[in-house]
């Protein structure tokens, strides 16, 4: 698993509820569990450093690392996508964001491609992207990130044929090829989850071990945040099973959660003094474990 993607997904589902901040030595302790080396790990930190999503600040001599203003809004984002049950109702309205960049900043085209598609958008034809959920806060944000206002028009619309909406979803996503990787996740993950519940119900897997099955399980669900618009109901198939791998992330994420915390906790706070205890992370207040209280 590459190392920097790996940070990533400690940052959003660790990390941002203990203040967003880690020592690096506790980041290289906790990444070591999973085979990535301190010089892996430090190369990893410095990229994203550089590309804006931590910034680093110097406790006496150790190095810690936070996220930035723009890694905490994609993380909250990333981690509202993750952890939602069910898709969305739909009202009705399709998303179109039209634009023309001119050459000089050709560069830019490329990372708005990509962020378009993390967003959730498709697109239709060249430089026309759809989406039938309501992203205008993102587009705006990302009109101003890349300072292309003036080369963008954003519609928010409805389709009046002459085919029906369900055509346009074919045009824009392959949700075949989507629906066979929510396949083999659940062929994959429905397994492992019987047998880490029946472990842990035994008192045979380790805080660590659960550490790492958690970690590797989110990791790998949240690949799907570059595949899967999220559509909402209305517009998947019959046979979507989306609903199920969501269903069954949901179970076993809760059956590691707390061990798994408690071995995060133990690394983070060998160089970590929280800044007020009374702020401590309880990890019943995920969004996955509210109902459980």
């Amino acid at each position: 698993m590459n190392t920097r993607s790996m940070i990533f997904t400690l940052y959003g589902d660790y990390i941002r509820h203990y203040g967003n901040e880690i020592w690096i030595g506790s980041l290289i302790r906790l990444l070591k569990e999973f085979g990535h080396n301190e010089q892996s790990v430090r190369a990893a930190i410095s990229r994203m450093h550089k590309q804006g999503w931590v910034t680093s600040t110097k406790i006496g001599n150790k190095s810690h690392y936070f996220l930035t203003e723009r890694g905490s809004v994609r993380m909250e984002e990333a981690a509202k996508r993750i952890f939602k049950l069910s898709p969305d109702k739909w009202d009705g309205k399709w998303r179109m964001l039209i634009y023309s960049i001119p050459e000089e900043k050709r560069n830019i085209r490329d990372e708005l491609r990509k962020e378009l598609v993390w967003s959730g958008f498709g697109t239709i034809s060249n430089s026309c992207w759809l989406s039938p959920n309501d992203l205008t806060k993102e587009v705006y944000a990302l009109m101003d990130k890349y300072e292309i206002r003036p080369f963008v028009h954003y519609f928010i619309t409805e389709y009046h044929g002459p085919s029906e909406n369900e055509r346009l979803v074919k045009e824009c996503w392959d949700l075949e090829e989507i629906n066979k990787r929510y396949e083999a996740f659940i062929a994959e993950y429905s397994q492992k989850y019987v047998i880490d519940k029946n472990k842990i119900l035994q008192g045979e897997m380790t805080d660590a071990e659960c550490f790492v099955e958690r970690t590797q399980l989110v990791h790998e669900y949240r690949k799907f945040l570059f595949t899967d618009p999220g559509l909402p109901e209305e517009l998947l198939p019959e046979k979507w099973l989306g609903n199920h791998a969501a269903s069954l992330f949901s179970d076993y994420y809760r059956e590691l959660a707390e061990p798994a915390s408690r071995f995060f906790e133990e690394v983070f706070q060998e160089g970590n003094e929280l800044k007020n205890k009374n702020k401590e992370y309880d990890i019943f207040q995920h969004p996955l474990l509210l109902d459980e209280k």
